[in-house]
């Protein structure tokens, strides 16, 4: 199968999801309380799990969306990402990330010709592990700082509520359905 074509980049400011509800998918981050994040990555996760083994889940409902199976190995690779940089912001005082083109991983990965049913596993193995680095994280740890590349800055607090939304609006890309 050939590449399909390349959505336009997304280069929205995405940080306003730590502090506002989400329009489209309705997450609000201010009722997250830091106890409830290891279960709504699951939550999140398994829905998008769940549609990359529906019916006709390698299908774009538009030439330049992705299909429930290109979010969902988008949503697997952003929560070993963001495991990954949790790590850093637990073990290292303010670390700055690498970058990530979300669009060149899905590209060099091939999302499109992957498998969905170890795409589902997957998905459900990384969510699993970084719901358990979440509920790992003591009290005094989520004010602890790391950065972007472009230097947005966040707190454990603040980057698990953009995580959060990550998932929770891919959840409704697959889905329709608000959170």
């Amino acid at each position: 199968m050939s590449a399909p074509p390349t959505p336009e980049p997304d280069l929205k400011d995405w940080t306003w999801a730590i502090r506002d509800r989400c329009p489209d998918c309705g997450f609000d981050p201010a009722k997250v309380e830091h106890a409830a994040v290891p279960a709504l990555t699951r939550r999140f996760a398994t829905v998008v799990a769940h549609a990359v083994l529906g019916p006709g889940a390698g299908e774009r409902p538009a030439p330049t969306v992705w299909s429930p199976l290109e979010y969902g190995c988008h949503v697997r690779d952003v929560c070993v990402l963001f495991d990954e940089r949790l790590q850093l912001m637990l073990d290292e005082d303010d670390p700055q990330f690498a970058n990530w083109d979300q669009d060149e991983a899905a590209l060099e990965q091939r999302y499109w010709a992957q498998q969905p049913t170890p795409v589902a596993d997957a998905i459900r193995s990384a969510a699993d592990r970084i719901a358990q680095s979440f509920a790992s994280v003591e009290d005094d740890q989520w004010a602890r700082p790391g950065r972007r590349s472009n230097g947005s800055l966040f707190t454990v607090d603040t980057f698990a509520r953009y995580f959060l939304h990550d998932l929770a609006h891919h959840a409704w890309d697959v889905t329709g359905k608000q959170w």
